[in-house]
């Protein structure tokens, strides 16, 4: 019965191996984007509200052979890498805190608990209010995203690591710097780059947010802008770019997990 079960399941892969590994994670968004382009041409779907990614492709060429493209695309990622430094180091710095140490813990966790659970949407008013539409409010926005998926799970990293450690160090003798340095951030290592990814991803979806809030440069201006001339086409480009660009920041991250959590071993699927 075991072996007749491992068969099909053989058989169904079958096809699949007769694809070259690196693109396997495309042939969903190929076959979706073929099926989009078809109707497209069949005139099934409206051009205005959908247009077909052949229209996309050659609107995405135009406005990088133009400039435009790059000239927001440099704004925007100027924008989303000075929020995640600056909301990226803070969340680390003060995970760190709490974590190893309880009276920041009881002072300071309570009050950015509290704080993590606001919509950081309700927080525009205040931020045009307090800091008006310029630089500093946006990347103040992307900042205040990115901190908190950056310190919860460095603290949940540093309280995750198993106390048998503690008993290990103290055979070692290690001073309260080696403990940090060559015990605990190593332990907690998977938390911090999964709060690296996390603050990355939401970093760019409050750029979109804050670039729409009121400028006039940026791939979420474009966006905005194409959208008050129907120009479908537009927005489909500054969508893509938000994509490519999200997957390729993850995959560097992952791409870092993977050189330095070699150690560990998980469950491959």
């Amino acid at each position: 019965m075991k072996s007749e079960i491992a068969a099909r399941k053989a058989a169904g892969q079958d096809w699949l191996r007769a694809v070259p590994g690196p693109l396997h994670a495309w042939l969903v968004p190929i076959a979706i984007v073929a099926l989009w382009q078809i109707a497209g041409g069949l005139g099934w779907i409206s051009a205005t509200l959908l247009p077909t990614p052949l229209t996309i492709a050659k609107q995405f060429v135009s406005l990088g052979l133009s400039g435009e493209l790059w000239e927001h695309f440099q704004i925007s990622i100027l924008r989303a890498l000075s929020g995640f430094v600056l909301g990226g180091l803070t969340g680390l710095a003060l995970g760190l805190s709490t974590g190893l140490g309880k009276m920041a813990e009881r002072t300071l966790d309570p009050s950015l608990q509290m704080l993590r659970t606001v919509p950081l949407l309700s927080l525009i008013p205040l931020f045009i209010l307090w800091f008006g539409i310029g630089e500093f409010s946006k990347i103040l926005m992307i900042s205040l995203g990115a901190f908190f998926p950056m310190y919860v799970n460095t603290f949940l990293g540093i309280r995750s690591v198993d106390v048998k450690l503690y008993d290990v160090s103290r055979i070692f003798q290690y001073s309260k710097l080696q403990l940090v340095i060559r015990l605990i951030i190593p332990a907690a290592l998977p938390n911090i780059l999964l709060g690296i990814r996390l603050s990355l991803g939401v970093s760019w979806l409050v750029l979109v947010v804050a670039e729409m809030m009121g400028t006039s440069a940026g791939i979420g201006y474009m966006i905005q802008d194409a959208r008050a001339y129907s120009q479908t086409d537009i927005v489909f480009v500054g969508i893509i770019i938000f994509a490519i660009v999200g997957k390729l920041s993850d995959s560097v991250v992952r791409l870092l997990e993977s050189k330095l959590l070699r150690w560990r071993e998980t469950y491959k699927g």
